[in-house]
């Protein structure tokens, strides 16, 4: 009987495991190219939840860690070896699941920052294509006014 785990940690591997489920079906969502801030930004917060939910999760995943540890010791080395082999999987799924997320957000994070950048130098050049539309929309002066061709060169 002692080489059986408690419960609890049937109950917290299943949830990790569902856990783990979930959370790759929405980083297996194909990255498309979003051209709106707003919907990148959405999508940033998700992974950023995603991330805290991560840390979360963790306790869960050191609680199995340790459980099985204690359990090598009681268990029969058969048995304990059936329950570190189960516990190693849950850990390599666990960091590749870690370092897409992180990947994930990283390449997020640069592309709402490029998107960003682009957005705020698209807004000046419309200012100065205004700028310049008003500028060449202005009464020329006449030939002979050669202080007022000289103001509109410098403008110019």
């Amino acid at each position: 009987f002692d080489s059986l785990p408690p419960a609890h940690y049937k109950e917290t591997m299943n949830t990790i495991l569902v856990w783990m489920q979930q959370s790759e079906t929405k980083l297996s969502v194909p990255q498309v190219a979003i051209a709106e801030y707003e919907t990148m930004e959405q999508r940033l917060r998700e992974l950023k939840a995603l991330q805290s939910s991560l840390q979360e999760q963790q306790k869960g995943l050191n609680y199995l860690s340790s459980t099985v540890e204690g359990l090598s010791r009681k268990a029969p080395a058969e048995v304990a070896q059936s329950y570190r082999a189960e516990v190693e999987v849950v850990l390599g799924r666990w960091k590749k699941l870690s370092a897409l997320l992180a990947e994930h957000c990283q390449k997020l994070e640069e592309r709402v920052t490029k998107l960003q950048r682009f957005q705020n130098d698209i807004k000046t050049l419309k200012k100065w294509m205004a700028e310049v539309d008003v500028f060449l929309k202005e009464e020329w002066p006449a030939l002979g006014d050669s202080e007022a061709l000289e103001k509109q060169l410098e403008q110019c």
